[in-house]
């Protein structure tokens, strides 16, 4: 047990560094919380910071989600080999999608989930059969809702909105279908203010310059 919550708090500490704050600071010395919708994530540095800030706040974001469910999991289970692999990798997946969302290094304010979730994901696929094609079909909802609306806020929920449905398609474990329910809700629940500005036309789009 000792291992197990090693893990969980090795997890959200991981998943606590926040990119994007520290994105600001390094590169034009501002709080990124004090500009654009005041979001702590790759979106809101994107708009702020630039296009090669912003890609690669979203790659190390995912990558936190990824690293929890692939290598800190691996070394848990190092030490408590009974435990049921699935399992271990989405609490320990979780606990860093909580951490993004409330770090412990900004008052526990912090960015939305979508980026740790999608590199939770990606780490799953590597280490769970037919997850793969999961993924796909996930990022391929997201891309298709976002090139037509331009809003990555509702390409973020619907594609998670889907994703259970996807579980089921692809016979995934049980645990895996509720994570996806859980993470649906969650990322709703996150974007509860996106969806009122949705509703009332205001949600800002987001375009490239060529």
């Amino acid at each position: 047990m000792l291992w197990i919550i090693l893990g969980i708090i090795t997890s959200y500490l991981l998943g606590s560094i926040p990119t994007a704050y520290i994105a600001g600071r390094l590169l034009k010395n501002i709080d990124i919380r004090k500009f654009g919708s005041g979001n702590v994530g790759a979106t809101n540095a994107l708009r702020i910071l630039g296009k090669k800030a912003g890609i690669c706040v979203l790659l190390f974001d995912a990558l936190k989600g990824a690293l929890a469910v692939t290598f800190l999991s691996d070394f848990v289970l190092m030490q408590v080999p009974v435990l049921s692999n699935d399992i271990l990798r989405i609490i320990l997946g979780i606990s860093c999608i909580f951490g993004h969302n409330w770090t412990v290094f900004l008052r526990f304010k912090g960015g939305k989930g979508v980026a740790t979730t999608f590199g939770v994901l990606i780490g799953l696929s590597f280490k769970i059969p037919g997850l793969g094609a999961v993924l796909s079909l996930v990022f391929l909802s997201w891309l298709a809702v976002f090139l037509v609306t331009r809003l990555v806020s509702l390409a973020s929920m619907l594609c998670c909105a889907a994703m259970p449905a996807f579980m089921v398609l692809f016979k995934q474990s049980v645990p895996l279908i509720i994570f996806s329910l859980l993470i649906a809700i969650f990322i709703a629940y996150r974007h509860r203010s996106n969806l009122i500005r949705i509703f009332q036309g205001k949600e800002p789009r987001l375009y490239f310059k060529k």
